[in-house]
């Protein structure tokens, strides 16, 4: 059976920026699959790709065997589409947009009605399906444009950051929706930058950084291929970088140490992958302590997906969103300052 989705070195670029430099994954059939990186990676462009809404420059994109960039009318019947931003005209209420949404599908009126009611009881929305959209808070809004995705009972469900801006509440009710939909048999693709979001939901995940697949498997297999335990240290609040690397440099000649980082993005804190090894923290302190150096703070945790970034990338994901915020912060100076 061809999988849900198959992609092979896609790549896309916006004039001479290049959006996505070479991303390969696949999708199997049933599960969940995540899409994780940074704002700015390239994932939403990803996923325009396969949704036929961008073409690409290069590479190969099928839905369920069927090639999206040759035949793009046939491969969007079997697929339904979420993006981050919830567009609803104001004015119609749930029912009425959905209304809509089925005729743009051409669903025959009586299957579409039965349709509509099922997806409005799925989904929690009875008691809103009759009032205007207008007045929905952010997790309403959200469900409904999950209704309208699913309509036309597709096989692959895409989701483009489908809990951003939610609360609590409303991202676990989401989160819910999606396991039963797999259950039911569907295949869902998220892009994500919440860490603990993928790592809750998905199958499988790839993860991509600056327009190129780094690392792809469960979240088990990804983890695991880290190794060891973590500890993350920082010497001084705020500590040198010349200091950090000669701890980096000292500890890396501890048996037990299998590699050590320096994070400037963090004061220039140490992030340690250790081997299984009884009081690890005791044995980093003592040879702190030969050097005439302090411990600011220091913690021990088992590998997460941020360590499979880390070890990928050289930073954390929240490092790369906060360097994505930077730069997108600089372009807009500098078209203030040209005007």
């Amino acid at each position: 059976m061809n999988p849900a989705v198959l992609i092979e070195k896609l790549q896309k670029n916006y004039g001479s920026i290049p959006a996505v430099k070479d991303v390969s994954f696949r999708v199997d059939r049933g599960e969940i699959f995540g899409l994780l990186g940074p704002n700015g990676a390239g994932k939403t462009t990803t996923i325009r790709c396969l949704c036929t809404l961008a073409k690409p420059d290069a590479g190969k994109v099928e839905v369920c065997g069927i090639d999206a960039i040759a035949q793009p009318k046939i491969a969007r019947r079997r697929l339904g589409y979420v993006a981050q931003e919830v567009a609803l005209d104001k004015v119609l209420t749930g029912r009425e947009l959905l209304q809509l949404q089925a005729a743009l599908y051409h669903l025959p009126n009586a299957n579409a009605k039965a349709r509509i009611e099922q997806l409005i009881q799925m989904l929690g929305l009875s008691e809103y399906a009759d009032r205007q959209t207008g007045g929905y808070s952010g997790g309403l809004r959200k469900r409904l444009d999950l209704a309208a995705g699913l309509l036309h009972q597709p096989d692959l469900l895409v989701l483009d950051e489908p809990t951003v801006g939610l609360d609590i509440e409303s991202r676990a009710a989401v989160w819910e929706f999606l396991r039963n939909l797999r259950a039911a048999g569907t295949t869902v693709l998220i892009t994500s930058h919440y860490l603990e979001e993928v790592d809750a939901l998905a199958d499988r995940l790839a993860i991509i950084d600056k327009g190129t697949v780094i690392a792809e498997g469960t979240p088990s297999q990804l983890k695991d291929r880290v190794g060891g335990d973590r500890v993350t240290l920082r010497v001084r609040e705020f500590t040198a970088t010349e200091e950090a690397e000669t701890v980096r440099d000292k500890l890396l000649t501890l048996p037990f140490v299998e590699e050590a980082i320096v994070n400037p993005a963090q004061g220039n804190s140490l992030n340690l992958v250790v081997a299984p090894q009884s009081n690890p923290l005791t044995k980093i302190e003592q040879t702190l302590q030969e050097l005439s150096l302090p411990v600011f703070s220091m913690a021990q945790s088992r590998p997460s997906l941020d360590d499979v970034y880390l070890a990928a990338t050289g930073r954390t994901l929240m490092d790369a969103e906060l360097a994505a915020a930077g730069s997108r912060d600089l372009k807009k100076e500098k078209k203030q300052e040209m005007k």
